[in-house]
């Protein structure tokens, strides 16, 4: 019997040449490395974990949405009420300068200003701020001019008089200030 050719042959003599010969014959498995196969319940997963992550950002901006307008609905109740209590503001005022022109009694007066002073004070603390117009240059955003009149001692386009408050609430405006602007010195 022949050994086939690409079978080495045993050589009892020569067994490092064989062992070696062997060895070439042989393909050499080298291992790559690559990643292992998923099980089916880790590829299952991976989309879970996507739409788990989408709905805890979907989550997260309906919070932020609704505190926003949370914010925006208490800031609406809160003008609406300023805007109610403003002409209280005016007809105390008014008060106060007519029971001084008119030299009402002191307890009386003392008693007006305590009030005017608490309801000032409170609208202050929601963040109510008073215009300051008197001597002002005239600002269309702030001021709404009544009419125009002659000075000599205030500029042209400043604030003569002011007839009425404006407030504004932090930014917002909620009253312009109706003022008399100084229309420059009288024509000769």
């Amino acid at each position: 019997m022949v050994p086939p050719q690409d079978m080495p042959s045993p050589d009892p003599l020569n067994g490092e040449e064989n062992a070696q010969h062997e060895f070439e014959s042989q393909p050499v498995e080298i291992p790559i490395e690559t990643e292992p196969e998923k099980p089916a319940a880790a590829q299952e997963e991976e989309p879970l974990q996507a739409r788990l992550l989408r709905l805890q950002a979907d989550f997260e901006n309906f919070r932020k949405r609704m505190d926003r307008e949370k914010k925006d609905w208490i800031a609406f109740a809160n003008e609406r009420l300023i805007l109610e209590l403003l002409p209280v503001m005016d007809h105390f005022e008014l008060g106060l300068e007519d029971g001084v022109k008119n030299d009402a009694p002191q307890a009386m007066l003392d008693g007006f200003r305590l009030v005017y002073q608490q309801l000032r004070a409170a609208l202050e603390k929601t963040g109510v701020e008073i215009i300051s117009a008197e001597g002002a240059v005239f600002d269309p955003h702030l001021h709404e001019a009544t009419t125009t009149l002659p000075s000599d001692t205030i500029p042209e386009g400043h604030v003569v008089a002011q007839i009425r408050r404006g407030y504004k609430l932090g930014d917002k405006l909620l009253r312009a200030a109706q003022v008399v602007v100084s229309s420059g010195p009288a024509a000769q």
